[in-house]
């Protein structure tokens, strides 16, 4: 169990290695992955089976405690990224396709790394699960009325395919986990250990398979796709720090409501865009998942040397 625990927290640390790894691996050899393009949406319900089976009633005590924090949060995420997306798409002029991915992976719910992240910022972790969680909830309605909005002038957007999809692939597999969760009681801990390898395993391979698919485009749109996905998730930080420094928040919130922001579930845009559009949609999500693992490790060393101020 030891060797376990420890393997558990060497691959949670090594995240955004084992995420770049894949996507080059995808790139160069994607032979070795075109043909599992079918399993994205099962890679995707063992991730939310696994936060599922984290989750607790006390995870959602933050939205009785602070309930204009966690309102805020919420709000920030579903307001400030898919805009952001909006603006970045319209101010590159890209193509049709990939301006939809951007608006798509910007129009997901937090994701679930955020709360890893807030806790290496020492931000304020209660508050990020409950985000993470309430927003992840929300998604069924939000995502797809987010791209009904934003998106459907340049391609038909099915608002109730796309719910029924996320309810498919995220709701569902949450609630199977915490059913299991109560089912073992105290017994899950021996499963714990294992989640973080699971979910990494998951996205590393969400990530390899659409770059894959995508290879030859990648090769015409890459760098400046790539640079939309840095900006985004970039203003994501900045700006999700800037509403709740505005509001009055205290640092520890500052970092967990910056870093809900930015983070995304682009394991759910992936999937997304893999059922219901061109495999080239789930790119920006695909390069999402490999760029917010690297900034966040960065942020979260700057972020764990900032104070309050006494």
């Amino acid at each position: 169990m030891r060797f376990l625990n420890l393997f558990s927290e060497f691959i949670g640390k090594t995240f955004a290695i084992w995420t770049l790894l894949f996507a080059l691996l995808g790139f160069f050899s994607p032979q070795l992955f075109v043909p599992l393009k079918d399993l994205i949406v099962y890679f995707l319900g063992i991730i939310m089976f696994g936060m599922g089976l984290t989750l607790t009633v006390k995870d959602f005590s933050e939205v009785v405690k602070k309930p204009l924090q966690v309102l805020l949060g919420v709000c920030a995420q579903f307001i400030i990224m898919p805009l952001l997306a909006l603006a970045l798409v319209k101010l590159f002029n890209i193509d049709p396709l990939l301006a939809l991915g951007v608006v798509l992976v910007g129009s997901c719910p937090g994701g679930t790394s955020s709360n890893v992240i807030t806790y290496l910022s020492r931000g304020d972790v209660a508050l990020s699960v409950t985000i993470t969680s309430i927003t992840t909830l929300l998604a069924p309605f939000m995502t797809p009325l987010l791209l009904k909005l934003l998106a459907a002038e340049s391609i038909d957007v099915s608002f109730y395919a796309m719910m029924m999809s996320i309810i498919n692939f995220v709701i569902v597999p949450i609630a199977l986990g915490l059913v299991v969760r109560l089912l073992l009681g105290a017994r899950v801990a021996t499963i714990t250990p294992v989640l973080p390898i699971v979910s990494v395993a998951g996205i590393v391979m969400i990530v390899a398979i659409v770059v894959a698919l995508n290879q030859a485009r990648l090769q015409e749109t890459g760098l400046i796709i790539i640079g939309i996905v840095i900006l985004h998730n970039t203003f994501g930080y900045l700006f999700g720090y800037i509403i709740a420094r505005i509001m009055g928040l205290g640092l520890a919130q500052r970092k967990a409501i910056s870093i809900e922001v930015g983070m995304q579930n682009s394991g759910l845009g992936a999937a997304l865009a893999s059922k219901h559009f061109d495999p080239i949609v789930a790119v920006p999500s695909a390069l999402f998942s490999v760029w917010h693992n690297i900034s966040g490790a960065i942020l979260a060393n700057f972020y764990a040397k900032l104070n309050d101020k006494k």
